[in-house]
């Protein structure tokens, strides 16, 4: 009987530990940001300021609650040891157009390392961009 308990509050902490609840950010408009589709109608590019005070409070959030905050990303690129990183576009461009998703923009990259949580949050252009 024991034996039974101490499985079930094993169980019990082991799975409130893993599921965290999403994150708000003061000011940020997530349900905006997930709407516009690769950065294309500007509502992301209104957001970044918000995103940018907040920023902070994303590092060790894991992989799903960056996903529910900010939606599936625009492209993946999967690293060495279990390390991505999420992009997504936050204005305009090239990708908008039916070009190539990798279009050269401004883009918001979220690095996760290995563990699986956030570990850089950056806003920055490709290489070639405008």
């Amino acid at each position: 009987m024991v034996q039974r308990s101490v499985f079930a509050l094993s169980c019990a902490l082991l799975l409130g530990s893993c599921s965290q609840s999403p994150k708000t950010l003061p000011g940020f408009d997530a349900a905006a940001w997930r709407r516009d589709l690769r950065g294309c109608s500007g509502a992301r590019q209104a957001q970044l300021p918000a995103l940018d005070q907040h920023r902070e409070e994303l590092y060790s959030a894991r992989v799903d609650v960056v996903t529910d905050l900010l939606g599936r990303p625009d492209e993946e690129e999967l690293q060495e040891q279990s390390q991505r990183v999420y992009y997504y576009y936050v204005t305009p461009g090239p990708q908008c157009s039916g070009g190539r998703p990798d279009a050269a923009t401004r883009r918001l990259s979220v690095r996760f390392g290995s563990l699986g949580t956030v570990t850089e949050v950056l806003y920055a252009a490709p290489i070639g961009a405008q």
